[in-house]
């Protein structure tokens, strides 16, 4: 039959062969991104994708970093960082295989216990502490400013706004650092889970240790012995000893039937001596004892709750005592009343707050705040004789004043758009709101504490990101953020609203004063 078959015929078929054979060839399909991450990223990034000089690069620490952002990190690589670009070495399409690659989620949950915490701790071999402040500016009024366009720290004088020292962080710090009691040394957390501890009287880092691999924030107890951190992943809650960053404990972390949980959040309630956890994927609060008296609590049944019987099932007591409480739903962030008896919290897709008494451990009252409200950005003052609490919402342009007496809504305040922080302080009569998103993005609102009317609006740079404002330590200057890569803080004089002076910073976002920070000012989230 092959005889038969002419020239044409036979060119015919070997086309059809080679075609078929082009198709069905490995190196001839598009480019391979885990090799390629095998070959260009694992070296950095640890071939499990967890991170090691480089940040982890899975779903849960990307975060918004997607799309046209990723390539473009992959091509470009990051200023002022360690990130490489690429673009040299790669065409569009395997840069574009690497992001793609990057972006699925892992197979199977990694392990992170203390072990492989402990694997990661490192203290500097050139860090000597300080006697004393290094500097002559006032240590209580210095300003740390994060800049995340390319992961640094500005240390400022709150006097006279100068550059102390600028110090590089952990790649996407995520959360407010958190201070020492004293103010000396500070604590710095990153979205993949990295702790940094800093000296601010040697400017000079500590050390650094791997607490998660997805990390949410941090909370320090008011004895200044421990840091907790809270984990997307794995679902644990890290406390660490923070003198050395060894851990001290490592919670696994699941609701009362075995169901696994993320931590959303951690705060301290130092009048209680304890942490308290919000827990993303079942409804129940979290404390955890930070002082060798906690406790007693009781995982079940309660017969006798005289003082001094110990008639109950599952008793917890001592440091790290844990005690549950139940809740309607799962919440996802919290505000504390100044005695910490209370807590609001909200779930950011319900349409209603929840009060929850920590001292009988139940809901006492319901609150309407819908459009997603940011508990973790609420201030609170004292008004009227009463203490309020203001509370801004993502999806809304508007703020919600509650009574922290009889927890009534006060006033709905109106805004020319959805605001992400509040801040004030006891040294000023006004509340500024920024605008975080929409047509009308960059404007400030400064609101009176009294007369809940907006007294002013700031329009500093038009069409740029303009947000959250910190204070000095005394109210007199408020520092406010231009959220952009050539961005900048703004200095006000916070009586006439006059701008004053612009210290050029790559991307800033927040500012936090050591003094409102470890006194827990009016007007300061915590």
């Amino acid at each position: 039959m092959g005889r038969g078959w002419g020239w044409g015929a036979r060119r015919r078929f070997s086309g059809v062969l080679l075609a078929l054979t082009l198709v069905a060839t490995p190196a001839l399909a598009g480019p391979d991104g885990a090799t390629i991450y095998a070959d260009l990223c694992a070296s950095c990034h640890a071939e499990t994708r967890l991170g090691a000089q480089g940040p982890a690069l899975i779903p849960e620490s990307l975060g918004r970093l997607a799309g046209d952002r990723l390539t473009a990190v992959i091509a470009d690589g990051r200023a002022m960082t360690q990130m490489p670009a690429f673009k040299d070495q790669l065409s569009p399409e395997s840069v574009a295989a690497v992001a793609e690659f990057i972006s699925q989620p892992l197979a199977e949950a990694p392990v992170w216990g203390e072990a492989e915490i402990l694997a990661t701790r490192s203290l500097r071999d050139d860090y000597t502490p300080a006697a004393a402040p290094v500097f002559t500016a006032d240590p209580m009024n210095v300003t740390l400013v994060v800049e995340t366009g390319d992961s640094h720290i500005s240390v400022l004088d709150g006097d006279t706004f100068d550059v102390l020292d600028r110090f590089e962080t952990p790649f996407a710090v995520h959360g407010g650092p958190k201070f020492s009691s004293d103010g000396r040394y500070v604590f710095v957390m990153s979205r993949d889970g990295w702790v940094q501890k800093y000296d601010l009287w040697s400017l000079h880092e500590v050390g650094r240790v791997r607490a998660g691999l997805n990390s949410r924030n941090i909370a320090m107890s008011s004895d200044g012995k421990y840091l907790a951190v809270a984990n997307y992943l794995p679902n644990t809650l890290t406390i660490l000893n923070a003198a050395d960053l060894t851990v001290a404990r490592v919670f696994e972390v699941s609701g009362r039937k075995g169901e696994p949980s993320r931590v959303s959040a951690v705060y301290q309630a130092p009048e209680r001596g304890t942490f308290v956890l919000a827990l993303k994927d079942v409804p129940e609060i979290w404390e955890v004892a930070f002082t060798e008296d906690g406790g007693p609590y009781s995982e079940g049944f309660v017969h006798n709750n005289e003082n001094g019987m110990e008639e109950a099932v599952g008793v917890e007591k001592g440091l790290f005592a844990r005690r549950r409480i139940d809740v309607s739903a799962p919440l996802d962030d919290f505000f504390f009343s100044p005695d910490y008896r209370e807590l609001i919290g909200a779930n950011r897709e319900g349409e209603t707050g929840v009060v929850v008494n920590l001292d009988v451990g139940r809901e006492i009252a319901s609150l309407p705040l819908p459009g997603m409200p940011h508990l973790g950005s609420g201030i609170s003052w004292e008004r009227n004789g009463h203490r309020v609490v203001a509370i801004p919402h993502l999806n809304e342009p508007r703020i919600s004043i509650i009574d922290m007496e009889d927890w009534s809504l006060v006033k709905v305040i109106e805004t020319s758009g959805p605001g992400f922080f509040l801040r004030s302080h006891d040294g000023t009569p006004y509340l500024w709101a920024d605008v975080f998103t929409g047509e009308h993005k960059g404007e400030m609102h400064i609101i009176d504490k009294q007369s809940l009317e907006v007294v002013k609006v700031l329009k500093p740079e038009p069409g740029k990101t303009v947000a959250h404002t910190e204070f000095t330590r005394d109210g007199k200057y408020a520092l406010v953020s231009i959220w952009e890569m050539d961005g900048a803080v703004i200095i006000y004089d916070a009586a006439t609203f006059t701008e004053l002076e612009r210290l050029p910073m790559v991307k800033p976002s927040g500012k936090y004063n050591v003094w409102n920070k470890i006194t827990f000012e009016d007007g300061t989230s915590h």
